[in-house]
């Protein structure tokens, strides 16, 4: 299909979808235009219009193209109203409605070996899903919420052999679960609750965990002042449920908590030093504002619905977003600047890996 003939289908879809909404006006009365790119769609419309161009309409546009394009294209979700200028003289046309779009639709990846997949690669990337991947050298935090069941330890299982080659760890995990098969199957140390001991107990250990690592940050950067091109092995610290380290402790104990966290998360990233953060959910009581505006790769799996999408995508209505069916399916943000800034459908790998992990 070439970009005219695809251009007319987006316009039929418009014209009989949109009558109610914008009075009755079509492109057969010269009232908008669609022009197609590489990278989306424009919407023109001509002014003056009997019709109000506001997020309301763009929200219109996005639900009837997005199922119209399914599955040729995936259409990228904006928080609001995407205007851009157009390189005319006629001021009748001289703007228009951008609607991104990837091409194809998120595809998972299958992986038959695990330990092989993550042993083969000598690189930082990690692959997500076809098509997409992330460079570990541009993560500052890692962040992945999701419902009881909904195949967090799955996620986090994939992400700690991946990351395993190419960063030390510091495992946290207070539920004594997954995390912890994992770090015995493959020699990591791992802190977690002991019988016959408090929660601040527990929380005062991870407390000197990051205390460590903080230290190390601060003789990283006095490093980074006199060589600014040193190259530092990844360290990330992975938490487990972050929701249940934080609550029901002493307030003294989690005030430090909540403060070690804030500092590793604003100053770690030059450092190579990185968090990746399990909850199920990412609210006031889990985790510090200022740790969650860090983190720059956020995977909501699960239920998605507005609510459950509130605190790693706050600006998000995910209404018109075609999500996959199934475990360790959700949505998918990857803050840098080499991917489009919008939420993308996720597929969790499939992969298979030792017994006795999950």
């Amino acid at each position: 299909m070439t970009n005219s003939q695809l251009a007319l289908y987006i316009l039929q879809s418009l014209n009989m979808a949109l009558g109610a909404q914008m009075q009755g006006e079509t492109s057969y009365t010269n009232s908008f235009d669609v022009k197609v790119s590489n990278e989306g769609f424009y919407f023109i419309p001509r002014l003056p219009a009997g019709y109000i161009i506001d997020d309301d309409l763009y929200q219109k546009i996005f639900l009837i193209a997005n199922a119209s394009l399914y599955p040729r294209f995936n259409l990228l979700k904006q928080p609001s109203a995407y205007f851009v200028p157009l390189d005319t003289d006629d001021i009748h046309i001289q703007r228009a409605l951008f609607f991104p779009w990837k091409i194809g639709i998120s595809e998972r990846l299958v992986i038959p070996d695990l330990e092989a997949f993550s042993t083969s690669k000598s690189s930082t990337i990690i692959p997500i899903m076809k098509n997409l991947t992330v460079d570990y050298e541009k993560v500052t935090s890692i962040a992945i919420a999701g419902n009881s069941g909904s195949g967090k330890s799955y996620a986090l299982t994939y992400f700690l052999t991946m990351l395993k080659p190419i960063s030390d760890l510091i495992l946290i995990d207070p539920k004594f679960d997954t995390p912890s098969r994992w770090a015995k199957q493959n020699g990591i140390r791992v802190i977690h609750p002991e019988m016959n001991r408090s929660k601040s107990d527990f929380v005062s250990q991870i407390n000197e965990a990051l205390s460590d690592s903080l230290n190390l940050i601060h003789k990283r950067q006095a490093i980074l002042f006199e060589n600014p091109n040193h190259k530092f092995t990844h360290l990330t610290i992975v938490m487990d449920e972050v929701l249940a380290i934080s609550e029901g402790v002493n307030k003294a104990i989690k005030e430090a908590f909540f403060s070690l966290l804030a500092q590793i998360a604003l100053i770690g990233r030059a450092t190579k030093v990185h968090l990746l953060l399990v909850s199920q959910r990412f609210d006031y009581n889990s985790i510090p504002v200022s740790v969650r505006e860090q983190l720059n790769v956020l995977i909501q799996i699960g239920n998605i619905n507005s609510k459950t999408v509130q605190f790693l995508f706050p600006d998000l209505n995910p209404e018109g977003i075609v999500i996959p069916i199934g475990k360790g399916t959700g949505l998918i943000q990857i803050i840098d600047n080499e991917h489009p800034y919008q939420v993308l459908p996720l597929l969790i790998p499939t992969y298979y890996t030792k017994k006795g992990i999950l």
